[in-house]
């Protein structure tokens, strides 16, 4: 009999948030978590790891020891695979990142491809991989999905690199079909999405004909995307396949008005973090309403989301453990909605970024000033790792 939805989950029990912490670990993120809090105090640290890096000053054991092991799971398989076990013996999923970032040669979106469908192969035999990620620009350059999202003439040169990048794409999704695990295709900044939401499209019409393989992912925070989603819909119904859509608020926010304002255009992202909100959750709904053929990623550390979807499957009656419905959440924060709601039954992933530390150093680095700019992201993750401190001094000193 499987487990059905009959309450809202809690949030607040750190005990199940951080019990594959000890107290040293807990006494680590506490401290990261403190120092990102200031915006000024990660871009200042974000600039002198990379410096100190660049002139061969020994600092990659300090950053792999505390920052690192905070947001990653390794730099190389040996390292990730325990990740993955231990996340496994809590019944989460785990979402192999592969981090590296600014690649922009052919050598390059080569050897990312081959990682990838490495990735996705080790996928088919262990279980706690439910299914795996990629950035198309992982794989062709900004430059290109650019010109072809607005139109522009290619040259025959970029012609031919337009035919190896889409060749690359579908050996990854064929790659993934035949493993028979889901792939999620990141999203992007606006001006390079028109062109990956077209190329997903093509992929997901081709291989989700018996379940949802290929995965595009729609941010939420931009205006047009209940639009876009109603016609995907639309579109899936009509060909007859299954959708995959993974559901995200939005990862280039001050990125995409920066833009729109130096170049004079209507911003795509909505004015309100409010709007963001209620069209996220809209989504969801909407998506939930035609579960039968749609399969769906809330990736998400919003508590009142997950709750809502929570309240959602219960009055649908739709089994925690629903095989379309998965949360996810990455690695290193709100371990408090990833770990418990897996211990309430419900699918559960984390996004695992791995890679040598000096190329993923962007990646971090990026993440941690999306997160800084998420009002009362970090406060939130230092309030529950407190309240887990304080509940285990508790213990040990009643």
């Amino acid at each position: 009999m499987q487990k059905m939805s009959t309450s809202p989950v809690s949030f607040e029990d750190t005990f199940i948030a951080f019990q594959h912490k000890s107290d040293r670990d807990l006494f680590l993120s506490y401290l990261i978590f403190w120092l990102t809090k200031s915006p000024f105090l990660v871009k200042f640290l974000s600039r002198a790891a990379k410096f100190f890096l660049s002139i061969g000053l020994p600092i990659k054991s300090l950053i792999k020891a505390t920052v690192f092991k905070q947001f990653c799971g390794g730099e190389n398989k040996a390292e990730y695979t325990r990740v993955i076990a231990s996340l496994g013996e809590a019944s989460i999923g785990t979402i192999l990142d592969y981090a590296v970032e600014g690649i922009e040669d052919e050598d390059g979106f080569e050897a990312t491809k081959k990682e990838l469908i490495h990735i996705i192969r080790q996928s088919q035999t262990n279980p706690h991989i439910p299914c795996t990620c990629m950035k198309m620009t992982a794989i062709g350059s900004c430059e290109l999905f650019e010109k072809v999202t607005s139109k522009d003439m290619l040259s025959k040169t970029e012609q031919q690199a337009w035919s190896r990048l889409q060749h690359r794409l579908e050996e990854i999704c064929a790659a993934a079909y035949q493993a028979g695990k889901p792939i999620y295709v990141d999203a992007e900044e606006s001006w390079v999405q028109g062109s990956m939401d077209r190329l997903a499209e093509e992929m997901m019409s081709k291989y989700n004909q018996e379940k949802a393989i290929v995965f595009t992912t729609l941010q939420m925070y931009r205006w047009d995307r209940i639009d876009y989603l109603k016609q995907l819909i639309a579109r899936a119904v009509s060909a007859s396949y299954q959708l995959g859509i993974k559901f995200v608020r939005g990862a280039y926010l001050e990125k995409e008005r920066e833009r729109a304002r130096f170049l004079g255009y209507a911003t795509p992202i909505h004015s309100t973090k409010a709007d963001t909100d209620r069209d996220f959750d809209e989504a969801v709904k909407m998506s939930m309403e035609h579960i039968a053929f749609i399969e769906i990623c809330v990736g998400t550390h919003n508590e009142n989301s997950c709750n809502l979807i929570v309240q959602y499957m219960r009055e649908q009656e739709f089994e925690n453990s629903h095989a379309h419905i998965y949360f996810s959440q990455l690695f290193g924060m709100s371990d408090n909605i990833s770990y418990n709601l897996a211990n309430a039954g419900y699918n559960v992933s984390k996004y695992l970024p791995f890679g040598p530390l000096a190329s993923t150093l962007p990646y971090l680095t990026r993440r941690a000033e999306e997160n800084t700019a998420i009002a009362g992201q970090m406060s939130k993750e230092l309030e529950i790792i407190i309240k887990e401190r304080k509940r285990r001094r508790n213990v040990h000193n009643p």
